[in-house]
């Protein structure tokens, strides 16, 4: 099943995001096939405000693991994480 994490930073932590991104990146891929897609979300002048991962988990507990284990997470980078059941209709390579 797969789950989004949508994750909004918390005001004035570019610093940190670029501090932690690279244990944030090796996280991701240790992830492997579980990992379906990721990215930042941006403000209008580009600058990095939060993150959408999206990952296929066995259940809500295990995905809510996996955003915990984020050093994004681990490090307070986030203000929020919220982790919703996707299903993913278009665009899916998997389905073509």
């Amino acid at each position: 099943m797969l789950f989004a994490f949508i994750c909004t930073d918390k005001p004035n932590s570019v610093d940190l995001r670029m501090k932690v991104r690279p244990d944030h990146l090796k996280h991701l891929e240790e992830l492997g096939p579980k990992l379906k897609l990721a990215g930042p979300f941006t403000n209008d002048e580009g600058s990095p405000i939060g993150s959408l991962v999206v990952v296929d988990a066995e259940s809500r507990a295990a995905a809510e693991k996996i955003a915990a284990a984020d050093p994004y997470t681990k490090e307070g980078l986030f203000a929020s994480v919220e982790v919703r059941a996707w299903k993913w209709t278009f665009g899916n390579p998997e389905t073509k």
